[in-house]
């Protein structure tokens, strides 16, 4: 029944909105570099430095061993974590649009004290102030680009924000290869997040709100004029009727965050808000962009092999989102998850095996073992990339109805902050301690999501955003919780 076509205007909007992603991914992509670097161990971490200097082409899987180097990375997640509730309000109250700016304006202050540190603290709240803008802009553009899609691509549009955080990531990696030689190398590579930051914020200005956001503040004939714009016809009184039906069950509901807690809700929050959100931070994708360089360093690879060869792991991302864009919408969510999964498992355990049976020897890795070390790692990120990377965001975007949908995808950063900075600043300290036993931790993991996914995630692909909620009454397990939902759709017909 919903019309559309694709407007100059809606590309344009989702471009602009995309450019959030950019600021998650070059912060992935700079951090592990920045660590890795000579002169940012030396003027801050010079025993870790010291420790790098005497295991200089041996193999170690203490190597960087340090709660503090590794409180550099998870301060950014730990205030992207708080700073989301926050956000939640603003998302809810002032529309997608103003999350997205002040995300892009506190990421800018973050990046400017990162590059003017004089010590451990400044570098500490500089990543607070990122991490503020990671929180706001998480929480904002993925719901953003899912409101503005017409259903039958809305998993290609919302994949944008995959995309550009790949971008980011890739971009990051180059510019640590171009600075690591010099003195002031680490203050450019940190800095330069400033570039992405200004381009959000000015796009940010002229971005329209979604229809949803318009029509949930009251704003009937401003959301009618934008739902007409992006989609390019006049044509779309099913569709605006659908979005005020959903605004006024959206007012009725006064605590959204509790409102989450209902019986009815209970599928949104186990699968949307907690166990996609925490699986896709366990799978140890992100320890390998976090830490990528010091992992290969730890293999026994020199300073600029090692950022070559994250710099090659952060482009593969790249290929796997058009490859996830291209397909999504036609194979379906749950087919990507459960491929992807299998995939993501046997290059854990293969990994695993080849480091247990030729490191920590205490000597160099023959070129040959190294080498297939890096590509397993490559497929992994191929298989993640195309998966719990991109649907990881999509998939609670869709899940929630409007009246929760703000609270909900706040939890959802929430968790995905949490774990991110759980694994980030635990990852290290397994690695020396657990050793192999880390990568086999985490395929027994990915093996639990894949079945989380099989039996508990019905499929989403071309199901309008307002409508998704149906699905729960024909799941095996969700219908039970939703009779009720059900009973008063009946009345309703």
């Amino acid at each position: 029944m919903y019309e559309h076509k694709i407007s100059s205007y809606f590309i344009f909007a989702c471009i602009v909105a995309a450019l959030g992603g950019s600021l998650f991914g070059y912060d992935l992509g700079i951090s592990g570099g920045v660590t890795s670097m000579d002169y940012f161990l030396k003027e801050f971490f010079p025993e870790i430095y010291i420790r790098k200097q005497q295991h200089l082409t041996e193999t170690d899987y203490c190597k960087y061993d340090s709660q503090i180097l590794t409180l550099f990375t998870s301060s950014l997640y730990f205030a992207a974590l708080i700073s989301t509730f926050l956000a939640s309000h603003i998302t809810r109250d002032h529309g997608r649009r103003a999350s997205i700016l002040w995300g892009a304006v506190s990421f800018f202050l973050g990046s400017v004290i990162n590059a003017g540190a004089q010590n451990v603290s400044m570098l500490i709240i500089g990543r607070c102030f990122l991490g503020v803008g990671i929180g706001f802009g998480n929480q904002a553009v993925p719901l953003y680009l899912s409101e503005m899609a017409p259903a039958k691509i809305r998993g290609t549009v919302n994949l944008l924000f995959q995309l550009t955080t790949c971008l980011g990531v890739f971009i990051a990696n180059f510019i640590n290869n171009a600075t690591e030689k010099h003195t002031w190398g680490w203050r450019l590579s940190l800095g330069l997040a400033a570039v992405p930051a200004t381009l959000m914020f000015v796009g940010g200005l002229f971005l329209p709100e979604t229809p949803n956001s318009l029509v949930e503040q009251g704003r009937l004939e401003e959301g009618r004029t934008v739902l007409e714009k992006v989609r390019g016809t006049k044509n779309i009184e099913a569709e605006f009727q659908d979005l005020v039906e959903a605004s006024e069950a959206a007012k009725a509901i006064k605590h959204p965050f509790r409102n989450l807690l209902k019986r009815k809700n209970r599928p949104q929050l186990i699968i949307g808000a907690l166990g996609i959100p925490a699986f896709q931070q366990l799978t140890g994708h992100n320890s390998i962009l976090f830490y990528a360089p010091v992992i290969f360093q730890s293999l026994g690879f020199g300073s600029s092999a090692s950022l070559w060869s994250s710099t090659i792991t952060s482009g593969i991302p790249i290929v796997a989102t058009f490859i996830s864009m291209a397909f999504v919408d036609k194979f379906g969510r749950r087919v990507f998850f459960l491929e992807a999964g299998i995939e993501m498992i046997i290059c854990m355990v293969a990994v695993a095996v080849t480091l247990a049976l030729k490191f920590g020897q205490g000597v160099e890795l023959p070129k040959g073992i190294g080498i297939f070390l890096v590509i397993m790692i490559c497929i992994f990120v191929l298989a993640y990339a195309r998966s719990w990377g991109p649907l990881g965001w999509l998939v609670p975007s869709e899940l929630f109805p409007l009246e929760t949908r703000s609270a909900g995808q706040s939890i959802v950063v929430c968790v995905n902050m949490f774990f991110t900075a759980l694994v980030a600043q635990c990852f290290l300290v397994s690695l020396c301690h657990l050793r192999y036993g880390i990568f086999l931790l985490f395929a027994g993991l990915i093996g639990i999501m894949t079945c989380f996914i099989y039996f508990l995630l019905p499929e989403t692909k071309q199901v309008p955003i307002e409508e998704v909620h149906l699905l729960w009454q024909k799941h095996w397990l969700w219908k039970s919780y939703c009779a009720s939902q059900d009973q008063l759709n009946d009345g309703l017909l």
